[in-house]
C-alpha cells in the first residue's frame, strides 16, 4: 500500500481482500469502483499482477480455498525492495534482477500452490490434483473411501468437478468421460446439471450420482427432481448419494434430504444411512 502523500519507501505489504483494495483506492485516490466490479478487478488486474509476481495471493495461508471469502493479495518482498530504493537508490538494478528471476519466482510460486492441492487417483491409475478446500477434500474422500467400499473395483469414474475456476466462484470440469456418458444414453450436460461426482458400477449397471454437501447442499427433493430430469435418458439404474464430512454437517441438513437417496459420512466411512426403505443402493438387481 502506498498513499498519495507517502514516500515510496513507506510502501507496505498488507494482506487485503479485493473489496478492501477497492475501498483503499476509493478513500485514498478518489476512484469509486462500483461494488459489482470486484470480480472484474480481480480477474483483469489482480490476476495479472499475480502472474507477473508483483503480488502474492494468500501469503498467510497458501492452503486457503480459491473460492474463500478470505482470499487476500499483497505486494511481495522483491517489489517492496524496489520501491524502498525508488527514486534515489539502486532501484533500477533491483528491477533488472527482479525481471531476470521472475520465471524462477513464478515456478516457485506454482510449486508452492501445487504442494497444497489435494491428490486423487482415478480408477484407471491416472493422478489428478484438485484445488485446496473443504469441498474438494470431501470429493477426494468420496473417490478414495466411498467408492472403494460401496462400489469396488467395478466402479468407473465418469465425472468429477473442481470448485476452482477462472472466476473462483463456480466449478469447472476436472475429469469427464463424455464418450461413456453417451454409451449410457446421457446427453451432454452443462456443469450445473451435473452432480459433483458420477461413478458407474459396470457389474451391477448402476450409475452413482454423488453430491458433496459442501457445495450446493444435499440431494433435496428439488435437486432430486432436477437430476431425474437431466438423467432421464440414462439406461442404467440410478443411485443418489449425498456425502457429508461429518455428523454435525449431516444433522444441519437432515431435514432437507430427499427420500429414495443414500447418505454417506466421510468420518464414519464404513456405514451408510438409507432414505429409501428396503432398496439399498438403488433397485435390486
Amino acid at each position: 500500500m502506498v498513499r498519495p502523500a507517502d514516500e515510496w519507501y513507506q510502501a507496505t505489504s498488507s494482506l487485503l481482500p479485493t473489496v478492501e483494495i477497492m475501498q483503499f483506492i476509493r478513500k485514498e485516490y478518489g476512484k469509486n469502483y462500483k461494488p459489482n466490479s470486484r470480480e472484474t478487478i480481480r480477474r483483469h488486474t489482480l490476476h495479472q499482477f499475480e502472474q507477473a509476481r508483483i503480488i502474492d495471493r494468500n501469503r498467510d495461508d497458501p492452503k486457503r480455498p480459491t473460492n474463500s471469502k478470505d482470499n487476500n493479495y499483497s505486494l511481495n518482498q522483491p517489489i517492496l525492495d524496489i520501491l524502498a530504493n525508488y527514486p534515489d537508490g539502486d532501484w533500477k538494478e533491483k528491477l533488472r534482477k527482479f525481471k531476470y528471476v521472475v520465471p524462477e519466482l513464478n515456478d516457485q510460486y506454482l510449486r508452492r500452490l501445487d504442494l497444497n492441492k489435494i491428490p486423487i487417483t482415478l480408477p484407471d491409475g491416472e493422478k489428478v490434483k484438485l484445488s485446496p478446500g473443504n469441498h474438494n477434500q470431501l470429493q477426494a474422500d468420496i473417490v478414495h473411501e466411498f467408492c472403494s467400499r460401496f462400489i469396488g473395483e467395478d466402479g468407473r469414474l465418469l465425472y468429477i468437478g473442481d470448485t476452482a475456476s477462472s472466476n473462483e466462484a463456480g466449478g469447472k470440469l476436472m475429469y469427464l468421460d463424455q464418450a461413456y456418458f453417451q454409451n449410457l444414453g446421457i446427453p451432454p450436460l452443462s456443469h450445473d446439471k451435473l452432480p459433483d461426482i458420477v461413478v458407474y458400477d459396470e457389474r451391477r449397471k448402476r450409475l452413482f450420482l454423488i453430491e458433496a454437501v459442501t457445495s450446493h447442499g444435499p440431494i433435496s427433493p428439488k435437486r432430486w427432481t432436477e437430476l431425474e430430469e437431466s438423467f432421464r435418458q440414462c439406461r442404467a439404474s440410478i443411485v443418489y448419494v449425498t456425502a457429508f464430512p461429518d455428523r454435525a454437517e449431516f444433522r444441519k441438513n437432515a431435514a432437507n434430504i430427499a427420500w429414495d437417496t443414500e447418505v454417506w459420512i466421510a468420518n464414519n466411512p464404513d456405514h451408510m444411512i438409507h432414505y429409501n426403505g428396503d432398496r439399498f443402493l438403488g433397485p435390486h438387481q
